[in-house]
This record gives C-alpha cells, sequence and structure tokens, in this order.
C-alpha cells in the first residue's frame, strides 16, 4: 500500500493510506456527498444583477459575475425570462405548481357522496328487510280472521 503525507483541516498532518476510504473522526467519508441546494433569488435581486450587469463593460461583468458568485449562463437565462414575461417571469416560483383548493374541496365532497349513497343503500336494505317480517305477520293476522276466506281458497 502506498503512503501519503496529507494535513487535517486543523492543520494537524497525518499518515493517510492513498486510496483509502477511512475518514478522519470528526469528517464526513468520502461516500458520503453533502447535499446541494438549488440557490433561489428573488425578482429584485434579479431586476438588479440584471440592471447593474448591463451597465458594465466586459471586465467589469467578470467582476460581477465572481463577487456575486453567478454563471454568465444564470444572467442569459434571466434575461430571456425578463424578455419573455417581465417581473412575471422574474417571480415565477420553482417547483410543482400549488393545488387549487377548490380541487380538495371536489374531492371532500366525492368523497361525501358515495358515503352517502352507501348509508342510503343500507337503509334501503333494511326497510326491505323489515318489511317482509311485516307482510307476513300482516297475512297471518288477515288471515286468522277470517278462516272462512281460506278454506275456500
Amino acid at each position: 500500500m502506498v503512503w501519503a503525507r496529507a494535513e487535517s483541516i486543523e492543520g494537524g498532518e497525518g499518515d493517510i493510506p492513498r486510496g483509502s476510504t477511512t475518514a478522519r473522526p470528526g469528517t464526513a467519508g468520502p461516500q458520503v456527498r453533502e447535499r446541494v441546494t438549488a440557490c433561489r433569488y428573488s425578482a429584485a435581486y434579479k431586476a438588479r444583477i440584471l440592471h447593474e450587469y448591463e451597465q458594465l463593460d466586459k471586465a467589469g461583468k467578470g467582476a460581477l459575475l465572481r463577487r456575486e458568485g453567478l454563471y454568465s449562463s444564470l444572467i442569459s437565462s434571466w434575461k430571456t425570462a425578463r424578455d419573455h414575461g417581465a417581473a412575471e417571469a422574474l417571480a415565477r416560483p420553482v417547483g410543482r405548481p400549488k393545488t387549487d383548493p377548490r380541487d380538495k374541496k371536489i374531492d371532500e365532497l366525492e368523497g361525501e357522496v358515495e358515503r352517502l349513497r352507501a348509508e342510503l343503500d343500507k337503509t334501503r336494505h333494511v326497510i326491505e328487510v323489515q318489511g317482509k317480517p311485516f307482510a307476513l305477520l300482516d297475512q297471518l293476522a288477515t288471515g286468522s280472521e277470517n278462516p272462512t276466506a281460506r278454506s275456500e281458497q
């Protein structure tokens, strides 16, 4: 194994085998990558940077990009967005569009209608089941009052 001399973040030196996958205590391992988050810029910031960028010469533009930590491609996309939609395009939120609250209400009401239909079907079934014994008892009651009518049939 080949050994290399390396300095830690704190400034101390130590021997670390070259190609080693072990990390020093207190530091992230080489397999662990930090999560990168996209920068989000406000519409006012974009407009200010574009205004300043367009007034500078080539050397000044480069200095502005370095100072702000931006890329020229980002400036180009901001210009395009500004040209196509002015302030609305610059302020457009990133990500999935928000859901319409009416859609949520529609889903709730459809669920309630389904629940009420099931309850109505159950109630109709109960009424039907209760009606059958009542009809049978009614038939028996009318039949015992009039025994001659039964024998004639």
